[in-house]
């Protein structure tokens, strides 16, 4: 085998070695500034309308336990100075069987990464049960929305002395009782209030007793962990609440490394402080794709980023791409991470400076090439500068510029997105394209709570947008060209199929979202079978292909009154009439079932305002205002037929 060559010529492999990249220091982002303390203290000197946005910039900073900490210090003295609590602030409760007061920091300071405004209220050390139990503790009589159950295990009641022989075959009732515990743990926190359990699972010790032989022997400690594992993950199928997954974060970080029994010895330290960052980001990732933020498209640079060379000048034959050569093959691994995040749901795009045709030549001709122009959302190729492009690309796929990751070798490029657009997010990319997967799939930032039918098409859902768009130009009036769509509306009530995708719809729509309420999948389950509510769900297909569950909408039904509770479209198929349709089929179900009004709320959300004027737009009445919500009421009776440009089919 010949030297490893990268953009810099040959590299030595044990150099490279040596140079490991190290996840716990968050290399996707760059690294605190000098003067980050003095920051943190100026960022309290600002109007409060503007500390959000320095939180959030200071978050975004690779921060070690002590920035971290540092950070969450103007964090509660800022919270401090609004004498009240708002509604943007979420609570997280945290129950664990170890030291967590470390991790209470990192968390809130992290939060502000997602633009989350999170305070933790933690319970104390090992009150696992008295914190859930008694009717008095602080969780109890003011639930948080999520908790976080941080039990390892030694806090599960694992035996930790081996014996040959167990109470029962393989230790089952050791890990039964030890997931009994967690599900009344659950049942309890849910009966209190809080929405959402975000539970752990069990890392591996370090050690083994028998070597590879551990896992077959049922009565050791590794075998009982892998069992209780398993276990949990069936337990959490319910949908009901999350999974973070420790185990698996221990054992990539490395476990002789994660565990530290001096730090557990003296302080009862759940694992290494080093790792602290990493794990609170790991938590606020998820949480953060609970709430709907996590990134949905991957915009994709070509030159030194899905091959090596430059396709204008070096021709098809010059560029390095394709099994042989190390670095053919970092390049083939960073198309199969693109394809595969596509696969599951991921949009596509590309933004080069580049000769268009020229750009597309080796998607069209290249033996080597994995990635497909079919496999692309939008393709852009020219000579403007990219985050022009990237702000194109948004208005093009009706997404928020925060749906966005721009991966680019260019460190140029990369810092003038950063200035230019810093609401997407710039990993920061090390010199050999070997590491582009690590650092993309290690940042998280397509972290998933649900995976549907619909993510598995959703660049072609994309592609079939762009084409839309490019037919539309060819009319000359909106109307015209909604019925050239041919579109068709199938409604229907909430159905166990469809659940995990109306579940992800409710919470990641944020801009056709008339109140922003989120509901976890047993909450929408519960929906469904509920006689007091109306529940819709809605598939449109047109010419150019399906378009999937894009509406949804909660009814309460008040004896003559209908409440809508939640009211959501996919920003896809925004401006195509579809809310006029969904209308139609409120009115005419409220009037079938008896009622005489239909009630509805905007609360806006910063996020929101392309449909402050959804109501009134549709023929409500102002009736009055709850803070900055206000209410809508409309006459069943009053609602007047009106030409739509679909078919409407519905159940029975």
């Amino acid at each position: 085998m010949g030297p490893i060559h990268g953009r810099d010529g040959p590299s030595n492999p044990l150099k490279n070695a040596m140079n490991h990249l190290r996840l716990e220091t968050l290399p996707w982002l760059l690294p605190a500034p000098g003067d980050f303390s003095k920051r943190c203290k100026d960022a309290l000197l600002v109007p409060a309308v503007e500390q959000a946005e320095r939180f959030r910039e200071l978050a975004g900073y690779a921060l070690d336990l002590d920035a971290l900490t540092r950070l969450a210090r103007s964090l509660r003295k800022a919270r401090a100075s609004r004498n009240a609590e708002t509604d943007s602030v979420i609570r997280l409760g945290l129950l664990g069987n170890a030291t967590t007061g470390l991790l209470v920091d990192a968390i809130e300071s992290t939060a502000w990464r997602y633009g989350l405004d999170l305070e933790v209220v933690a319970a104390d050390f090992g009150q696992v049960e008295q914190a859930v139990m008694d009717p008095d503790a602080p969780l109890i009589q003011a639930p948080p929305e999520v908790v976080l159950l941080a039990l390892d295990h030694r806090g599960l009641g694992f035996p930790m002395d081996f014996k040959d022989q167990d109470s029962s075959m393989h230790g089952e009732d050791v890990c039964g009782r030890a997931l009994a515990r967690i599900n009344e743990i659950r049942r309890r926190l849910h009966e209190a209030g809080s929405s959402t359990v975000i539970v752990q699972n069990v890392p591996f010790p370090a050690e083994t007793l028998f070597g590879a032989l551990d896992l077959r022997i049922g009565t050791t400690l590794r075998s009982r962990i892998d069992r209780f594992n398993r276990m949990l993950l069936e337990a959490l199928d319910d949908g009901a609440d999350l999974l973070l997954d420790v185990a698996g974060l221990a054992s990539s970080l490395g476990l002789d490394r994660w565990h530290d029994p001096v730090l557990w010895n003296q302080g009862k330290i759940p694992f290494c402080l080093e790792f602290v960052p990493l794990y609170a980001d790991h938590l606020l990732r998820l949480l953060a794709a609970l709430k709907g933020k996590s990134r949905k498209c991957l915009v994709l640079d070509l030159d030194h980023t899905l091959w090596g060379g430059v396709i204008g000048e070096d021709g098809m034959d010059g560029i390095v791409l394709g099994e042989g050569t190390p670095l053919g093959e970092a390049y083939l691994a960073v198309q199969r991470m693109a394809l595969n995040l596509s696969r599951r749901g991921v949009v596509l795009a590309v933004c080069s400076k580049n000769t268009l045709e020229v750009a597309k030549q080796p998607f069209q001709s290249h033996p080597e090439m994995l990635l497909t122009l079919e496999d692309v959302a939008i393709f852009m190729a020219n000579w403007q500068e990219k985050a022009d492009n990237l702000q194109a690309m948004a208005t093009q796929l009706n997404l928020g510029l925060d749906a966005f990751v721009f991966l680019d070798d260019n460190p140029v490029e990369r810092a003038g997105m950063r200035n230019r657009l810093p609401m997407v997010a710039v990993p920061e990319l090390p010199a050999d394209p070997s590491h582009y997967p690590r650092i993309v799939l290690g940042a998280g930032y397509f972290e998933a709570v649900h995976f549907t039918r619909d993510d598995r098409q959703r660049t072609a859902q994309y592609r079939a947008n762009t084409e839309r768009a490019q037919q539309q130009s060819r009319f000359q009036n909106l109307d015209a060209f909604l019925v050239s769509l041919e579109m068709k509306l199938a409604w229907g009530h909430f159905d166990p199929i469809h659940r995990g995708r109306i579940t992800q719809l409710v919470n990641k729509t944020n801009q056709f979202n008339l109140t922003t309420k989120r509901y976890t999948e047993s909450q929408i389950e519960a929906m469904a079978s509920d006689k007091n509510r109306f529940c819709l769900q809605a598939r449109l297909t047109d010419r150019h292909g399906d378009n999937g569950i894009i509406t949804v909408v909660v009814v309460e039904k008040r004896k003559k009154c209908w409440v809508v509770d939640s009211w959501l479209m996919s920003c896809r198929v925004m401006n195509r009439r579809v809310e006029d349709a969904v209308f139609h089929i409120l009115v005419e179900q409220a009037r079938r079932l008896g009622a005489e009004l239909i009630e509805g709320r905007f609360v806006p959300t910063g996020r929101n305002q392309p449909v402050e004027n959804h109501y009134q737009r549709l023929g409500f009445k102002p009736v009055s205002r709850e803070g900055e919500t206000s209410v809508w009421h409309f006459s069943v009776h009053t609602h007047k037929e009106t030409i739509l440009p679909m078919s409407i089919t519905g159940p029975g």
